[in-house]
């Protein structure tokens, strides 16, 4: 197994971990984790440490596919794992901070049928022998998710202290280009869901 798959299953293994650990009960076990900063911020920190996991987890995400692709270590295995990795990190993140009311559900929704719809549209492509190509509102969702992710897990500090909401802001950012940029992956790939033809080229 070559170092970006190994990195990709690390990523797999840390997403684990911060479900562990933003769903056990440590207080049922008499652990107290929590933090007195003032009368109206008491921080828990599970999230804390979920958030500095999560952190080093989205580092193995640049890095796994930045290697991978400077010194040819582009595998199938780690392709279809990167793909899963990602999901498994960020979806149930989302999922578990809307259940705990950290985020309003409609975040991990939009998210979550985005990425759906997206990889349908991909599927599609692949299957006719077609790659679509990463637009840049995409990659500026997820920059926006991943950054929002962690202030949210960061109780939005700094930013928490002058009453901005930056964490919210980013997520609602991130839901309104998840819903822009799958438009757009559909306008410019939508031959490849009703054509059967196998030669088909468009521009993305």
């Amino acid at each position: 197994m070559n170092l970006p798959n190994k990195l990709t299953i690390g990523r797999i293994i840390m997403a684990i971990l911060i479900i562990f650990i933003l769903l056990f009960p440590f207080d049922s076990i008499g652990l107290k984790l929590n933090l007195y900063v003032n009368e109206s911020l008491v921080i828990n920190m599970k999230y804390i440490l979920s958030g500095i996991i999560f952190m080093l987890a989205s580092i193995t995400d640049f890095l796994d596919g930045y290697i991978a692709r400077k010194y040819d270590l582009i595998t199938d295995f780690g392709k279809m794992m990167d793909a899963i990795a990602d999901k498994i990190l960020v979806n149930s993140v989302l999922i578990i901070l809307s259940a705990q009311g950290a985020i309003h559900p409609i975040i991990p929704v939009v998210v979550i049928m985005r990425d759906t719809f997206v990889n349908s549209i991909k599927m599609a492509a692949g299957n006719k022998g077609n790659v679509v190509a990463a637009i840049m509102s995409g990659k500026i969702k997820t920059a926006c998710l991943m950054v929002g992710i962690v202030l949210t897990l960061f109780y939005n500090m700094p930013f928490v202290f002058i009453n901005l909401r930056v964490s919210d802001f980013l997520l609602v950012v991130a839901a309104t280009l998840s819903i822009t940029s799958g438009y757009s992956y559909y306008k410019n790939n939508r031959i490849y869901i009703f054509s059967d033809k196998n030669d088909v080229k468009l521009e993305s």
